[in-house]
């Protein structure tokens, strides 16, 4: 597991507000407990992994001390009860058979209970930048009220055209106002680093992309591996330095390793003799053998003996 010191994360600044959407709800009524098979999960759930070991240490923390902090959960009707935020306590209380939770109750359409939960998944203390990356462009459909690919595209679109010196139509123009202002209330990047630091990590492969999910790798190696573009190759590195806890200077050079190996064994008898002769026709033309008039007179014999050979 990749333990690492992270700088503290700003608090979001009410991006529910800086959403420019209708989302303020009821305040929540007073403290109460229910009976945790009354509590359903979410069908859309921002968060998608989590570390069996804090879980553990979660588990026994409950155990000792209880439920320090309420479930946020909005009313199903028939007593029944979905979860906004809190999983991480429901699956201790679930592990250790709790009867009952404690909960606070808020009147939250499909909308509103999505971005609550992504909001408070973004002020979690160990999320990965997977997480994190997936968490924002959620916010920023929510926003924008488009498909993630639109978004995705939005940021591209805004680089091309500040580097082509090109003009923005109001319309895109407005959306990415939008896009700024949800930045501005994460309060952890720019429009362009965020294109150039987190976009990236949507075209890593799926089993990269699962490992730095688990944070079991560190952005900078995950990058450094998804270059391997053999399947099983990068499956064997990718265990290697999730066991060993590689370097990444380590991962580099055995990548370049696995580079000459593949190009060694990809080599044919026509690519090495073509090489063979680019090589040799570079010397020849920087070399002083032409001066001599033996060697001069065996060069060509041999070149007309190839001709002839080629020539069959």
């Amino acid at each position: 597991m990749v333990t690492r010191k992270r700088a503290p994360k700003p608090e979001l600044r009410n991006v529910a507000a800086i959403l420019n959407r209708e989302t303020a709800a009821p305040a929540p009524v007073a403290s109460q407990s229910v009976a945790v098979d009354k509590i359903q999960l979410p069908k859309s759930q921002p968060r998608r992994y989590f570390d069996p070991e804090k879980l553990d240490q979660l588990v026994q923390s409950v155990k000792e001390h209880g439920i320090l902090e309420p479930l946020l959960v909005r009313p199903l009707g028939d007593g029944d009860y979905e979860l906004v935020a809190g999983e991480r306590r429901l699956r201790a209380s679930r592990e250790l058979g709790l009867a009952e939770v404690p909960i606070v109750v808020r009147e939250l359409d499909d909308r509103q209970a999505l971005q609550v939960a992504l909001m408070e998944n973004l002020q979690r203390e160990d999320l990965n930048p997977v997480e994190e990356t997936e968490a924002i462009l959620e916010l920023l459909t929510l926003a924008l009220d488009a498909p993630r690919e639109d978004v995705v595209s939005l940021f591209y679109q805004a680089h091309h055209a500040k580097h082509r010196g090109q003009e923005l139509g109001q319309n895109v123009l407005s959306q990415l106002e939008m896009v700024q202002n949800v930045m501005a209330g994460v309060g952890r990047f720019t429009i362009d680093s965020f294109r150039s630091s987190r976009l990236p990590l949507l075209n890593l492969p799926e089993d990269v992309l699962h490992a730095l999910r688990q944070g079991k790798l560190e952005y900078t190696k995950a990058q450094a591996i998804a270059r391997v573009k053999d399947d099983k190759q990068r499956t064997d590195l990718l265990k290697q330095v999730v066991t060993k806890n590689l370097p990444l200077s380590e991962i580099k050079t055995r990548i370049q390793a696995l580079k000459s190996a593949t190009e060694a064994a990809e080599e044919t008898p026509e690519k090495v003799a073509a090489k063979r002769w680019s090589e040799i026709g570079k010397r020849l033309q920087k070399s002083q053998i032409w001066s001599d008039r033996k060697k001069r007179d065996r060069i060509t014999k041999l070149l007309d003996e190839l001709d002839k050979l080629t020539a069959e």
